[in-house]
């Protein structure tokens, strides 16, 4: 009888798992704060292409995502496509320029970015927006089949997920 109270205290006292940790060269400037996070599914899209070193033979090349975007919640927010562009439901949309990128600590997945704003659309949730991070990204990379001569053109759509944080200017 001991012997399950004993287990259940050593789950107890187990230790919590890691922190999530953003590494430093992804941190936003001090004078931005979280506004808003929300959650990619979707897919990146890849194109087999002469590469553009000559002589290197063909290569994948990246094109643009294409993702729904949920609030932590699971409610709808809206849509990550080519620019790269992230649309709210509201109509409210940003573009990004990379400013920084880190290897995901998951060797299978798409780096994790740091991006500035490049242009603001409409009113809305996305309007006041300084910059963005992608984290927690799973999958997403190139495609490992072959990319030759008769694969020239195709397009290949691969699964990815990722975490989006939306920072504004500190009131």
């Amino acid at each position: 009888m001991l012997l399950p109270i004993a287990l259940l205290a050593g789950c107890a006292t187990a230790p919590p798992p890691p922190a999530f940790e953003i590494p430093a060269a992804l941190s936003v400037p001090a004078n931005q704060r979280l506004a808003t996070i929300v959650e990619a599914s979707g897919v990146q899209i890849y194109l087999c292409a002469p590469a553009k070193e000559p002589g290197a033979g063909n290569v994948w090349t990246f094109r643009a995502p294409e993702a729904e975007l949920r609030t932590q919640s699971g409610q709808a927010f809206g849509r990550h496509y080519a620019g790269p562009t992230w649309e709210a439901r509201d109509g409210s949309k940003v573009t990004g320029v990379v400013k920084a990128k880190e290897n995901a600590p998951d060797a299978t997945a798409i780096p994790w970015l740091l991006l500035s704003t490049g242009e603001i659309f409409g009113h809305g949730v996305l309007d006041q927006t300084t910059s963005i991070q992608r984290l927690k990204t799973m999958g997403g990379l190139p495609p490992t089949v072959d990319c030759g001569a008769t694969e020239i053109g195709r397009e290949m759509r691969v699964p990815y997920q990722a975490e989006y944080r939306f920072y504004v200017l500190r009131s």
